[in-house]
């Protein structure tokens, strides 16, 4: 049932949010939010407030979908079924879905959140004969917690994560007649651990130097199965990987300051890559206020955008950016957009 050549093309992380993706997806250097269990549990420690999110739904989707929909509707951007009629009208045309939520709830050095994430990505061959596919529903919960040493130049954050996972990644025979997920996904259940080190050296601009361990000794689902659906196979074990960041913070008015960081994601995936740049970001934002945020970036070869709103409870965030879909060494880029809409107090 499982291919491992199927969507092995795209670089895909646990999470990454609107604000990243509009910073050319680096972001281990700069989080300072609630998001910070997921990007980084060292950026715990730049906190500056309490902060609960209730309410933040994400929705992501590829520049294609519209034209796919007003040729072949679908109601859901997750049933497969009619994703694959959708996709059989657009033969070699890549679709992309995503939505997410996390709800959390931070203070300074600690914080806890559930992470509820479903992504399909399906692409028709010209012949119609093989439905590439990738769907990835997950549930966890993530707990962290960060040391700031020598007032804070020294941060070092931990995350443990519980993970309940669904996973589909085939080629799927489109003349099948049953094209339930449930039926042909994985599921299982891991607990993983991340690591993250952020060095700060007190000095203008406050360069900044970060690297993140992610998956410490590996996370399989292999912990436990039938938690949301009956399934003879596990979910593909996440490898233990590196990410390594450098960012440079300056003030510019005492209502104005920007960040710009630079990130090389997953050493170890891209030293056996032969296009290393799929694993390459750089980003920059401009902060007025704390109310208006412009960002900008590159993404690999591809650039990325976004701006956000915020106000004392409120966040929107939109974002684009490219993503590379071809096989390793054939870039072909996926334009994308997110928007973001959080309620927190």
């Amino acid at each position: 049932m499982m291919s491992s050549v199927s969507f092995a093309q795209e670089v895909r992380e646990n999470y990454l949010g609107t604000r990243a993706l509009g910073m050319g997806g680096a972001s281990i250097a700069v989080v300072n939010d609630e998001t910070a269990l997921l990007i980084n549990p060292a950026g715990l420690g730049k906190l500056r407030d309490i902060y609960g999110t209730i309410f933040d739904p994400e929705v992501e989707g590829s520049s294609n979908l519209k034209k796919m929909y007003d040729t072949k509707a679908f109601t859901d951007p997750f049933d497969l079924e009619q994703v694959k009629n959708t996709t059989d009208y657009s033969r070699d045309t890549y679709y992309h879905a995503k939505a997410q939520v996390f709800p959390s709830f931070v203070v300074r050095n600690f914080g806890i959140g559930i992470h509820a994430k479903r992504v399909l990505d399906a692409q028709m061959n010209t012949a119609g004969t093989s439905l590439q596919t990738f769907y990835q529903e997950d549930v966890s919960l993530n707990l962290g917690f960060n040391l700031r040493l020598f007032d804070g130049r020294i941060k070092m954050g931990v995350v443990g994560k519980a993970i309940s996972r669904i996973e589909l990644n085939d080629d799927l025979d489109p003349a099948t007649s049953s094209m339930d997920i449930k039926a042909l996904a994985s599921e299982g259940f891991g607990i993983g651990y991340d690591a993250g080190l952020i060095l700060t050296a007190p000095i203008v601009w406050l360069p900044t130097i970060t690297g993140v361990i992610r998956d410490i000794g590996d996370t399989a689902f292999t912990a436990g199965s039938g938690l949301r659906m009956v399934s003879e196979t596990r979910p593909e074990t996440v490898k233990q990987d590196i990410d390594v960041a450098f960012a440079v913070f300056p003030i510019h008015t005492n209502k104005s300051r920007s960040q710009f960081t630079i990130q090389w994601d997953k050493l170890k995936a891209s030293s056996e890559a032969t296009d290393r740049s799929r694993f390459y970001h750089a980003g920059y934002e401009f902060n007025y206020a704390d109310i208006l945020f412009l960002r900008a970036g590159m993404n690999q070869k591809y650039w990325t955008g976004g701006i956000e709103l915020a106000g004392e409870h409120t966040q929107i965030q939109i974002a684009s950016y490219g993503e590379d879909v071809g096989v390793d060494g054939t870039p072909v880029e996926d334009r994308r957009f997110v928007f973001k809409f959080a309620f927190r107090f």
